[in-house]
């Protein structure tokens, strides 16, 4: 009889913390798939967004790369070397001999050396003009064949520095690149027209040198001519010994 009661009070203590214990199980194994769905939805949509963000953001870096780029100066420069050649250039200009390219100095010699001859005047002066009209044509003659070596001379440079500029365009990273290399081009055929410029101004200065020179010894043989045939004060025949007779 008491073994029966103990099996008994021993069942009802299982049963009961059976009871007590069946709720917290139920709730550790308890999974709702609507609500994990619904968190890695919400995860992956986060991680697009973070994704987004990181390629925007390198966008962002590749356009200030870019601009960078754009605005990197050119490492070559011929502007000391063409501003070189022109000084070359302007230096011999400068050194003009005699009849420079000043104007005062131009109507000046026109006033006295190149005037008209006059019949005030002896033919001491006469033929010292002349002189100095042949000492100038010759001066001019030789200014211009050194401009025209000279401008010969900066062919090669000009070849070497349109080489390298051509070459720094087509290498040009970015848009100034370019544009400086452009520019440095235009440069350097201005140079090039000015030694043309100065070539044509000195041929042309030697050629009307001589012109002129031509023209006023017209003149003046007609005037000397008319002064050895004027009556009483011309040619006067004297008798002249030869061979010491």
């Amino acid at each position: 009889m008491m073994r029966r009661r103990h099996l008994s009070a021993v069942s009802a203590l299982a049963i009961a913390i059976a009871s007590a214990a069946s709720p917290t199980a139920a709730q550790l194994i308890v999974f709702d798939p609507n609500n994990y769905a619904q968190n890695v939805l919400t995860a992956a949509r986060e991680l697009q967004q973070i994704n987004n963000q990181i390629t925007s953001l390198q966008n962002q870096a590749q356009m200030l790369i870019n601009q960078a780029k754009h605005l990197t100066s050119l490492p070559y420069s011929s502007l000391q070397q063409l501003d070189q050649s022109i000084q070359r250039t302007q230096q011999l200009l400068g050194q003009a001999q005699r009849i420079a390219y000043d104007i005062k100095q131009i109507d000046r010699a026109f006033l006295t050396t190149y005037a008209p001859a006059s019949t005030n005047e002896s033919n001491q002066v006469l033929i010292a003009n002349a002189q100095t009209r042949w000492q100038n044509s010759v001066a001019g003659l030789q200014d211009a064949l050194r401009i025209q070596a000279t401008v010969v001379g900066n062919l090669d440079s000009h070849r070497k520095e349109m080489s390298a500029l051509v070459g720094s365009s087509q290498g040009a990273t970015g848009a100034l690149q370019a544009s400086q290399a452009g520019n440095q081009l235009l440069g350097l055929q201005a140079q090039q027209l000015a030694d043309l410029t100065a070539a044509v101004a000195a041929q042309g200065r030697a050629q009307n040198l001589e012109t002129a020179q031509r023209t006023t010894a017209q003149d003046q043989g007609r005037e000397q001519l008319r002064r050895f045939l004027a009556p009483g004060r011309g040619y006067q025949p004297s008798i002249v010994r030869m061979f010491h007779q």
